[in-house]
Formats: structure tokens, sequence, C-alpha cells
């Protein structure tokens, strides 16, 4: 979606650029100058033109970098909540699946299940979403 507000704008231009060389009379300007040098200028055009569409295109993304969230292990303590299962639930937090939890964390899917099921007893949870939204109430997530 974001090429076509570059792509959209580009053509335009071009379509006017074609009609403002109509409007000048191309041939009357093609006879002050040689086929060379017209076709050089028309090159020189759109090398611009594709530079200024690449860098649109390619622009760097500013990404904020939050201050680094610091667990108190206390909080685990009191939770009865493991270090392996405070690390799916983090991985859950980024959106992972059960699947690319245990790809991630070397760990079988049935391990990541029942830990998963152990979370969300020991935080009372029935779903991914109710864990993590009390685990932010409880302090254990940023």
């Amino acid at each position: 979606m974001k090429s076509l507000r570059v792509v959209l704008p580009y053509g335009l231009g071009m379509a006017a650029l074609i009609a403002a060389l109509k409007f000048i009379e191309y041939r009357y300007f093609l006879r002050d100058f040689s086929t060379e040098i017209a076709f050089g200028l028309v090159a020189l055009l759109f090398t611009g033109l594709g530079i200024w569409a690449g860098l649109r295109l390619t622009r760097k993304k500013v990404v904020v970098v939050r201050p680094e969230f610091k667990l108190d292990t206390s909080l685990l303590d009191r939770y009865g909540i493991s270090k392996r299962e405070y690390e799916v639930l983090e991985l859950i937090a980024q959106g992972l699946s059960n699947r690319e939890i245990a790809e991630k964390l070397f760990i079988s899917l049935n391990t990541v299940k029942t830990h998963s099921s152990s979370l969300f007893s020991k935080l009372g949870a029935r779903r991914r979403t109710q864990a993590l939204q009390r685990a932010k109430e409880l302090g254990l997530l940023a």
C-alpha cells in the first residue's frame, strides 16, 4: 500500500511531463537540440525520479527502544512460577505459537502445553490473552 502512494504520484508526474512536452510542441523542441541531447535529458530526468522513488521506498524506519524491563524474581516465587514457565510467558507475550515456542526453547510441544496450562492455573486465566493481561497486572510483564 505504501508503494502505491509513491508509484501513483510518480506515474501522474510522468503523464504530466508527457502532456507538457506535447503542449510545447515536442517536435519543435527537438529541432533546436540534437536527438542525443534530448534522449540524455529524458534519461537524466528518469534517473532522478527513480533515485527519488527508491529513496522514498527504502527509507529506514525509526524504532523507539523502551527501557529494559527488570523482573523482580520475588514475584515469581510469590506466584509459584518457575523460570522456564516465565520464559514461555515471555514468548507468548511476543505472539509466538506453541510450536514456535517449542522450537525456540528446544523443548517438546507437549512440554510447552504443560507449562502454558500451569501458567494459566497459577495466573487464574483460561486463555493466553487473559494470562498476559493478568501477568501485566501483577507486574510480571512490562
